[in-house]
């Protein structure tokens, strides 16, 4: 065969290949070609719900628990483990519809409620490469951690009745609607807000709603004047302990997969807690003379906290950077700053989590490393990015405490929110609850 007809040959060849091709490309794609179940990505997910979950039972029940007076700790349980359940059946009533839902009209701000009481969700209906089922409980576990993170402001003095209506209130009026703007297909989200697992989402949120929630009820009686010191703090350490195993679940779980992006996730979560919890460790020493088992404690959650927006965009050093940023503020935003102001953020919600959310959030648009994320911060050039972080701020703040402080009032006007005085003094287990520690 001449070399001509080889070529001829070869060439109708690849045309005739060519046209299979392209009459292929115009066919509809199957229904196997489209979302598959992955049993590793699953797996995972499934780990990371039981992670998130273990945050709040037993986790912040315990951390919470340990810092309020003895008679006051089975209220403080109570609050945790019954928003774990009343969050559940809001979640699944409305506010996943809500935060994940098609808005029509007005998806930039909130979703529908074409997923109420979780519609048209089976057995086999998939997010991606999990089952949708596990998708809805994953966020789940978020919106149950959100609100209980808001009762450690109002700590020793809010009627668990009005703090039962407030927070199921605020769930659904509040954190749904901004969980949609970040994540399900709303306005933050598409300008580029950078929130890997809900700084703004979860902390700014919980942290601006505590601090109003705080001021709105006023002081603990006796506080700046009798002993508030915590009375078990084994119990807290413990609970801090299980915050930050459970973490791994928060932050690495947001990959919403088995991958890269959740194993460097894991690791930037792991460093910045650590070097967070230091940075307050050593604040601490040098102001005070002596390093405090709290203080390590909730140095550690601070950075945590900090690196939550940030853990599927950054790099392990611009990590070790946000938790040493955010342990040595959170201190000052847990002492210096509640005392300059006055107010009594019992079990300093936002001074942790609010402080430590809105550093963080920052910090992503400085530390953020298009490598990691696919989006490049300040130090790779993109100095616009920290202004994107600085609107979703903003416009988280300002939606939260507006919004909580209105909340408040109405359940004020129709129930009250505070105890009364001699049950604030005798204690709220034996009063609100019939029960007590002995």
């Amino acid at each position: 065969m001449s070399k001509y007809a080889k070529n001829t040959w070869r060439g109708g060849i690849t045309a005739g290949l060519a046209s299979i091709v392209g009459a292929l490309a115009l066919l509809p794609t199957p229904a196997w070609a489209e979302d598959k179940l992955s049993a590793g990505d699953t797996a995972w997910m499934l780990t990371s719900t039981a992670l998130v979950l273990m945050m709040t039972i037993p986790g912040l029940a315990l951390f919470y628990g340990g810092m309020v007076r003895k008679k006051n700790v089975l209220a403080t349980v109570m609050q945790s483990f019954a928003v774990t359940c009343l969050m559940t059946v809001l979640w699944m009533a409305v506010g996943y519809s809500l935060a994940f839902g098609d808005g029509g009209g007005l998806n930039a701000f909130v979703g529908g409620l074409d997923k109420a009481f979780l519609a048209h969700v089976g057995k086999d209906t998939l997010n991606g490469t999990i089952p949708e089922a596990v998708f809805i409980t994953f966020q789940m576990t978020f919106a149950i951690i959100t609100p209980a993170l808001i009762t450690g402001a109002f700590a020793d003095r809010m009627k668990f009745s009005s703090m039962l209506v407030f927070l199921g209130l605020w769930m659904v009026l509040i954190y749904a609607p901004i969980t949609h703007w970040v994540w399900g297909g709303g306005f933050l989200g598409d300008a580029g807000v950078l929130d890997f697992a809900g700084g703004t989402v979860v902390h700014i949120n919980a942290g601006v709603a505590g601090l109003v929630a705080a001021i709105v009820l006023g002081k603990r009686l006796g506080y700046g004047t009798e002993n508030m010191a915590p009375h078990n703090l084994v119990l807290s350490v413990t609970g801090a302990a299980l915050l930050w195993v459970g973490w791994f679940g928060f932050n690495a779980g947001s990959a919403v997969g088995a991958n890269g992006s959740a194993g460097m996730a894991m690791l930037v979560t792991q460093i910045a807690a650590a070097a967070a919890a230091l940075g307050w460790m050593v604040m601490e020493w040098i102001v005070h003379k002596k390093p405090s088992v709290l203080g390590i404690v909730s140095g550690a959650v601070g950075g945590l906290v900090a690196i939550t927006p940030a853990s599927g965009y950054v790099l392990p050093m611009g990590a070790l950077w946000i938790g040493i940023t955010a342990g040595v503020l959170c201190f000052f935003g847990a002492t210096t700053v509640k005392r300059i102001f006055g107010y009594d953020d019992s079990l300093d919600a936002f001074g942790v989590h609010g402080i430590g959310g809105i550093v963080g959030a920052i910090l992503t648009g400085v530390f953020a490393a298009e490598a990691v994320g696919g989006t490049k911060g300040l130090l790779e050039g993109n100095v616009g990015q920290v202004w994107v972080q600085i609107e979703g701020i903003l416009a988280t703040i300002a939606y939260s405490a507006v919004g909580t402080f209105v909340i408040l009032m109405v359940v004020k006007a129709i129930m009250g929110l505070r105890v009364d005085k001699p049950v604030e003094v005798e204690g709220l287990d034996i009063n609100l609850h019939g029960e007590v520690v002995q």
